[in-house]
């Protein structure tokens, strides 16, 4: 071989070398453009939209039943029936907020989160477009990094739409003001809305194991229709198991199990014991479930 060619052979090895390590390492850009079109798609599809309008609808229904119930006078969820702070709804509307948290997490907020959850690989897969986001400067970690995000977006979206829907229709049917806490205390209306702030974010926090838990079913079958019934339906199994006081000695590892604890941020002073454990929970559910679901979309066969 010719210095020449020789020459030439190392020129092109090293544009190679250079071309694929470009494709390993795409530009951060791209990366957030990946994940914005992953958040457009998930708001877009009208699956979420039907997720998300119900949602708003829980508070609309709550106000206007308590509405109802009270307009001659009476105590709402005076038998101690009924969501929490539902019978301080008629003394201030913002406790409409903490009252539509308390109604949808147990089911509807997971339940959705579930289902986008479930449907974010295996969907793909079952629609065949899996492969291609894969050909496209992504990898497989990279990947799976953007659609969780999308997932955790999402949670948040969810639990604001619970809050602002309450907060609305809160503020139409009934006062507001100073609000009295669990404690006794009363805080002023701006105290209130911060701490209803604070509230929704634990809430949006709370749904993170969820989240984890649907992503690691969805890299485990390329039907997003199973992988969304399977993530449902362990939430219903978990839900069951934390009201059966004969296993309480697991209850406290469930991610549900500590899910109401946002109520203690409307104490004075906040009581952050309970909270924490509940937010410790969602990080292990997280590293666990999510290093289980890199695992498995790392070895994913997609061409199947």
């Amino acid at each position: 071989m010719s210095r020449a060619d020789h020459s030439t052979t190392t020129t092109t090895t090293t544009m190679t070398t250079t071309s694929a390590a470009a494709v390993r390492r795409p530009n951060p850009l791209w990366a957030l453009g990946l994940l914005r079109s992953e958040l457009v798609t998930t708001v877009r599809r009208w699956r979420t939209l039907a997720l998300l309008g119900v949602l708003a609808a829980v508070p609309v229904l709550v106000g206007v039943a308590v509405r109802i119930e009270t307009r001659g006078g009476g105590q709402a969820g005076g038998g101690g029936e009924g969501p929490a702070f539902i019978a301080q709804i008629t003394n201030n509307g913002l406790f409409l907020v903490f009252t539509a948290l308390a109604a949808t997490l147990p089911f509807f907020l997971p339940m959705a989160v579930g289902v986008v959850a479930g449907d974010a690989i295996a969907g793909e897969a079952g629609a065949g477009t899996l492969r291609y986001l894969l050909v496209a400067p992504a990898g497989r970690t990279r990947l799976l990094f953007t659609k969780y995000a999308t997932v955790l977006a999402f949670c948040l979206l969810a639990t604001l739409v619970v809050a602002v829907s309450a907060l609305a229709v809160g503020a139409l049917l009934f006062p507001f003001g100073e609000l009295t806490t669990i404690s006794g205390t009363r805080i002023g209306l701006g105290e209130g809305l911060v701490r209803a702030l604070l509230i929704a974010l634990v809430v949006a926090a709370s749904l993170v194991g969820v989240a984890a838990l649907g992503l690691f079913v969805s890299t485990l079958t390329n039907s997003g229709i199973a992988a969304m019934a399977t993530t449902v339906g362990l939430l219903i199994t978990v839900q069951i198991v934390d009201q059966i006081p004969q296993l309480h000695a697991v209850q406290p590892y469930l991610f549900s199990h500590y899910w109401l604890s946002f109520a203690d941020l409307m104490r004075d002073p906040v009581y952050w014991d309970d909270i924490l454990r509940d937010l410790g929970l969602q990080a292990l559910y997280a590293a666990v479930f999510g290093s289980a679901a890199w695992a498995r979309f790392t070895a994913k066969d997609i061409t199947a």
